[in-house]
């Protein structure tokens, strides 16, 4: 068993993590009941072939995690994927396998793990176009020692937060980001 299949049997379900979430829960389903997945039946199939199964590292505080997770379970769906999930804040000896720009412990990262338990690729923690969207947001904020610095960032991450759970060209763009990743492996 190699390492990949010791953390992806130590994690909770989709399910699981659905249910005992306390901050997301009810954005989550709304972007899991209303995202509509592409007609990507070729793909599907494809993927359905190489019987990967996905470990996502997340933290249902998370925003991205929120929107992400949905679409990637949709994918799942679509191809017969197992899903499970693991804390990240719990599992920081995984976590730090896959910094963001080398620092940062940024969610959810996704693992796209093989049959023999070895990776073969990993998605996150957002689509480039997202990026392009929250980097545009977060620009105009003030230096964080600014005494307005953190009651502006909360403002922006409820933004954000309500941009998340509702536009469906975000939810798309995620998927089709995920997607474009998978298809350089399948």
């Amino acid at each position: 068993m190699t390492e990949l299949d010791n953390w992806f049997e130590k994690a909770m379900s989709a399910e699981a993590y659905i249910s005992n979430m306390e901050k997301h829960k009810e954005n989550l389903k709304n972007v899991l009941n209303n995202f509509a997945i592409p007609d990507d039946e070729d793909f599907f199939r494809r993927l359905e072939d190489k019987n990967l199964r996905a470990l996502v590292i997340t933290e249902d505080w998370c925003g991205d995690a929120m929107m992400n997770t949905p679409v990637l379970l949709h994918l799942a769906k679509k191809s017969h994927m197992e899903v499970r999930m693991l804390l990240r804040d719990d599992n920081l000896e995984l976590m730090d396998q896959y910094l963001t720009n080398g620092k940062s412990r940024s969610i959810p990262i996704i693992i796209f793990i093989n049959e023999d338990g070895e990776e073969v690729t990993h998605w996150g923690p957002r689509s480039e176009a997202v990026q392009k969207e929250v980097d545009s947001i977060m620009d105009a904020l003030p230096d964080k020692e600014d005494p307005a610095y953190k009651d502006r960032f909360t403002r922006k991450i409820s933004m954000l937060t309500a941009r998340f759970s509702t536009e469906a060209e975000l939810w798309q763009s995620a998927y089709q980001s995920m997607k474009q990743k998978l298809e350089m492996y399948i």
